[in-house]
């Protein structure tokens, strides 16, 4: 099967569909490169989004990953997923813009930013409760560090390894598995008086709205 529905109903590509795009948008398919971007789009923006929380800053990062990406792909190595590239510029990219705002605002704390990616699905995901669950854990996930957050975002919703997120976030895979480590302590402390029985917690999943 060459595409896997994802949760939002956008199709997402398989390793070998997605390389078959790249190399045709490297020989100047535009159809090809509408394609990997169709399929990227949405998840990247809601990843830059957890971390900046700013819709407009959001958009441009996004762009300017998309941009950064397409102009670089005669240096992109195959061996690595499109995917994960994409990720990783977008995510220098919003440390960067964390790293400007902080300097000319003085407003950011960059060691303590609310940060990260995740939600849950619960047995009875339309009932109120599960919404008021999904709402807390939002909040708590928001206490996370750009880090942490982001290796949650990655690990969850891109389904990405532990070997992934740290090439992407250019990190030791060791200190990657403390990020989601230290993450998940921080969520089940936070949430301790909310879930009582967290094998209702069957995964954690994006849902940026």
């Amino acid at each position: 099967m060459i595409l896997r529905q994802a949760e939002n109903g956008v199709q997402r590509l398989t390793r070998r569909m997605e390389r078959r795009l790249v190399s045709q948008a490297r020989s100047g398919d535009e159809d090809a490169a509408r394609r990997l971007v169709d399929s990227h789009k949405d998840r990247l923006f809601a990843f830059v989004w957890r971390i900046l929380r700013d819709h407009e800053d959001s958009e441009e990062i996004c762009q300017d990953a998309f941009l950064r990406a397409f102009s670089s792909l005669d240096s992109f190595s195959p061996e690595y997923r499109f995917s994960t590239w994409l990720f990783t510029i977008a995510y220098r990219l919003c440390l960067n813009q964390i790293r400007r705002k902080k300097a000319l605002t003085g407003e950011v704390d960059f060691s303590n930013l609310s940060a990260s990616d995740d939600d849950v699905c619960v047995q009875l995901a339309e009932s109120e409760e599960a919404r008021r669950l999904k709402d807390k854990i939002w909040e708590a996930v928001d206490e996370l560090s750009v880090q942490q957050r982001a290796a949650v975002l990655l690990f969850y919703r891109e389904e990405m390894s532990c070997d992934q997120i740290a090439q992407t976030l250019g990190i030791p895979m060791a200190t990657a598995k403390s990020h989601l480590h230290r993450a998940r302590g921080r969520l089940r402390d936070a949430l301790s008086g909310l879930v009582k029985d967290w094998t209702q917690v069957q995964a954690l999943r994006e849902a940026a709205s």
